[in-house]
């Protein structure tokens, strides 16, 4: 019975979570000299952070299955600071254009110690900033995104720091980790 390939990958912002693109932006391949292995699951361009990658078909399901994926963790810069009824209501669900948001897990956390961004973020003297730790057990597009601007306050970085027991620790961006067994 062959291995499965199972690799992580801590991807920068800026780069596609595919391996081709016809119009010349960064890609997984750019990065990953690996064949036969798909992202289980997306980061839009302008995220960054924990990528698995696996040749897997029955445990990319279990990642990215719709009501059913694994929970990941989200460390989100937002604009000002979210109140207990920004925070509540990300916890209880929120109302997006396709439908309420299954409950999240929602806490403002201490800046994490992260690469400065290349580019970094917008920034506004006016306007603080302060991050959250989110946890979602479902994968719509955009989500994290969504549901901090639909709350008031936009993300303005988003790093995927775990899914389910996997955690971008030890990867610096651009870094990946083959993890197959």
């Amino acid at each position: 019975m062959p291995t499965r390939r199972l690799l992580l990958f801590h991807k920068p912002h800026g780069v596609l979570c595919q391996f081709t693109d016809g119009n010349g932006r960064p890609t997984l391949a750019d990065y990953i000299p690996v064949h036969g292995v798909y992202a289980a699951g997306r980061l839009d361009r302008d995220s960054e952070g924990l990528l698995v990658l696996t040749d897997d078909g029955p445990l990319n399901a279990r990642i990215t299955r719709p009501g059913k994926a694994m929970s990941k963790e989200y460390w989100v810069q937002v604009e000002n600071v979210p109140d207990r009824q920004a925070l509540v209501a990300l916890r209880t669900g929120i109302r997006l254009k396709d439908g309420i948001t299954r409950p999240a897990g929602a806490e403002p956390m201490a800046p994490p110690e992260v690469p400065e961004r290349d580019p970094p973020i917008r920034y506004r003297a006016s306007i603080p900033t302060s991050w959250l730790r989110l946890t979602i057990s479902e994968g719509r597009n955009r989500q994290v995104r969504r549901m901090t601007a639909a709350v008031g306050h936009p993300t303005l970085r988003l790093i995927r720091y775990r899914i389910g027991s996997w955690t971008l620790d030890g990867l610096a961006p651009g870094d990946w980790l083959d993890i197959s067994g």
